[in-house]
């Protein structure tokens, strides 16, 4: 009788245990543990940030300060090297002296010639004088036509010698001041080929002078550039004053190429050269193209087309937000694209992995 009841309950408490169970797995299913109401893990991209630059970009040459003009003086007459006044780097003006030669022969010669002169003039003097006398008589019928005619020739003879003579003692005198190198101009010595006591003919270089009215920057342009440096503007910064460039205006470029490095020799004038700029000092020659159109430059990863034009993925770098814009293309080149339109500066746009993302999505930048 007392078995019949305790098996009821112990089937009655099964269920009921079941029951609970089940209710208990509900709730901690619902719990903080659960998995479906977890926020999604953001994808990692590489992003750069739009910067608008030149589409020509700027180019740059190491160059040499040069004088624009530098020439090789020479004595122009033949002797011996008396004195040298002069040494290399020294700065001379117009006029100095720079080098003289032995003047003894010159002085001879220039007396000579003067003494010539002096014959002449004393010549003339006498032929002159016989010449009035001469007319005097054919007044008064003492000498004939003939004899007057001979007189006259004789003057004329004496006229044309003392002429010579007088030319003689001027080329006498220059000869002797070309004893005497001046330098033309104001400028810097860079180089003397001449020592005292040595024998020089004409024409032969003696010292080398470099005229500082107007500095250049010579620099070697390659081929592919020959066009543009004739329109981009160019400025010359010194490698002893970083920080510092100056205006600079191509005056000339050279019609063949240096056979070895196959460049074009170019000049810049520099336009207002500082005080201390000296000749031989290193100097960047730079090439930029003022009025190029501004664009931006990608890598060709960034680039997104499904079909509907081509475009770029901006991302917030806070929310993580992705943004499909479109863009224009100004150019392809070999690993990059030109954008005109379609971004704003400062915006950061995401350069790999484009096709693998989804507008919907929120990633983390990890890279630039």
């Amino acid at each position: 009788m007392n078995a019949a009841p305790s098996q009821n309950l112990r089937f009655i408490r099964s269920p009921i245990l079941a029951a609970l169970l089940c209710v208990g797995l509900a709730s901690c299913s619902d719990g903080k543990g659960s998995t479906a109401d977890k926020p999604a893990e953001r994808r990692s991209v590489v992003a750069r940030p739009v910067v608008f630059e030149p589409r020509v970009t700027n180019r740059s040459f190491v160059g040499i300060v040069r004088p624009k003009v530098e020439s090789d003086l020479g004595f122009r007459v033949s002797g011996k090297v008396a004195e040298r006044l002069v040494q290399a780097g020294d700065k001379v003006k117009a006029g100095q002296p720079l080098a003289r030669l032995d003047t003894v022969d010159f002085q001879l010669h220039l007396e000579q010639a003067k003494a010539e002169r002096d014959a002449a003039t004393a010549n003339l003097v006498q032929a002159e004088a016989e010449d009035r006398r001469v007319l005097e008589l054919r007044r008064n019928g003492w000498s004939t036509a003939a004899t007057e005619e001979r007189q006259r020739a004789v003057v004329e003879e004496a006229k044309g010698r003392l002429a010579r003579a007088e030319r003689a003692v001027s080329l006498a005198a220059n000869s002797l001041a070309y004893t005497t190198l001046a330098a033309d101009a104001d400028g810097i010595v860079t180089a003397t080929m001449i020592e005292p006591g040595q024998v020089v003919a004409q024409g032969v270089p003696a010292i080398r002078l470099a005229k500082i009215e107007s500095r250049e920057a010579v620099a070697s342009i390659p081929e592919f550039l020959i066009d543009r440096v004739k329109t981009a503007k160019a400025t010359v910064s010194l490698w002893s004053e970083p920080g510092k460039s100056y205006a600079a205006k191509l005056r000339e470029l050279s019609p063949s190429a240096d056979p070895n490095t196959r460049t074009y020799l170019a000049r810049f004038t520099i336009l207002d050269p500082p005080a201390n700029l000296e000749f031989g000092q290193t100097a960047t020659v730079t090439l930029s193209d003022p009025d190029s159109e501004r664009v931006v430059r990608l890598p060709l990863s960034a680039l997104f087309n499904q079909g509907k034009g081509p475009s770029v993925y901006t991302v917030d770098p806070n929310s993580g937000v992705l943004t499909l814009k479109p863009v224009e293309v100004v150019a392809y080149e070999t690993s990059d694209v030109l954008l005109r339109k379609g971004v704003e500066s400062g915006d950061m746009v995401v350069t790999l992995g484009v096709q693998k993302l989804d507008a919907s999505q929120r990633v983390r930048i990890v890279g630039q």
